[in-house]
C-alpha cells in the first residue's frame, strides 16, 4: 500500500468538505477519484499534501504517519503533484522550471533560482520528449499555449523525486488530440512503475484509463470499484450522474 487516508475531516466553517473520508492508494495503480464539482476532491489532495490542515483522522505513505508533516517535506518523502490551475513561473524558461524539479538539494527556491548550477539537458530533453512537448529549452512559460503548459506542468511534477503522482484534472480545458496524448503518456508512465493517483471530469477518460476508482459525494467515499463496476453502481449514477 502506498497511500491510505483513514477517517479525514475537514470543515470550513460550517461546510463538511471532508466527511469521515477514506481510502488506499494501491502501488503501481493508476487510481482514479471522480465526483460533482464541491464534492471534496480537492480538499482531498491538499489535506494529502498538507497544503490545508485537517480536522481529524489519520493520512499515511509507505507506512509513515505524514498528518504532521509541512507540505515540502511531504513532497520530498515523494509525493508530486500537479493543481487545477497551472502553476509555472511566468518569467522563467522551460529548462529552469525543469532544473528546479530535479534539485534534491534541501535549498530555498530562490537560491535554487539564482545558483548557476549545469542542468542536465539529457534528462532534461527525456521527460520533455515523454510529454511529447518539443519547445526550446529556452522557451518562457509565457510563451507556451494552454495545453503546451499543461504538459510542462506534468513534466515538472514528472521530474520531482518522487513515488507517487498526484494530478488533478490532468486533461481539464485542452482538446481531444492532447487528453489522447496525456493517457498514453500516463500509461507509459505505469509501465515503468509510477503510482498515479488522479481527479478528472472527464469521464471517458477515467473510465478507459484508471485500473480502480473512487466517487465522492459531500466530503464521503460513496463507492469503489472497476470502471464498469462504477459505472452501474446506483448510488454513482444518482450523485454524480444525475440519474
Amino acid at each position: 500500500m502506498t497511500l491510505k487516508i483513514k477517517s479525514i475531516h475537514k470543515n470550513f466553517g460550517g461546510i463538511k468538505a471532508l466527511d469521515k473520508c477514506s481510502l488506499e492508494i494501491k502501488k503501481g495503480k493508476i487510481t482514479a477519484i471522480i465526483g460533482p464539482n464541491g464534492s471534496g476532491k480537492t480538499t482531498l489532495f491538499n489535506v494529502i499534501s498538507n497544503i490545508i490542515k485537517k480536522d481529524k483522522g489519520k493520512t499515511y505513505f509507505d507506512g509513515k504517519d505524514i498528518a504532521r508533516l509541512e507540505d515540502f517535506q511531504i513532497s520530498r518523502l515523494g509525493i508530486s503533484r500537479t493543481f487545477q490551475e497551472v502553476r509555472l513561473f511566468r518569467n522563467l524558461m522551460i529548462k529552469d522550471h525543469l532544473e528546479i524539479a530535479l534539485s534534491d538539494s534541501d535549498e530555498k527556491l530562490m537560491q535554487n533560482l539564482f545558483k548557476k548550477k549545469k542542468y542536465d539537458v539529457k534528462k532534461i530533453k527525456g521527460i520533455l520528449n515523454l510529454v511529447g512537448l518539443n519547445k526550446s529549452l529556452d522557451t518562457f512559460a509565457t510563451d507556451l499555449s494552454y495545453g503546451q503548459r499543461k504538459l510542462l506542468d506534468l513534466a515538472v511534477a514528472i521530474a520531482k523525486p518522487h513515488t507517487l503522482l498526484l494530478l488533478d484534472e490532468p486533461v481539464a480545458g485542452v482538446n481531444p488530440m492532447l487528453r489522447k496524448d496525456i493517457k498514453k503518456i500516463l500509461r507509459e508512465l505505469n509501465k515503468r512503475g509510477e503510482t498515479i493517483l488522479l481527479i478528472e471530469h472527464d469521464m471517458n477518460f477515467v473510465m478507459d484509463l484508471a485500473e480502480q476508482i473512487f466517487v465522492m459525494d459531500y466530503g464521503r467515499i460513496i463507492a469503489e470499484g472497476k470502471p464498469k463496476a462504477i459505472q452501474n453502481n446506483p448510488k454513482v449514477l444518482e450523485a454524480y450522474l444525475g440519474d
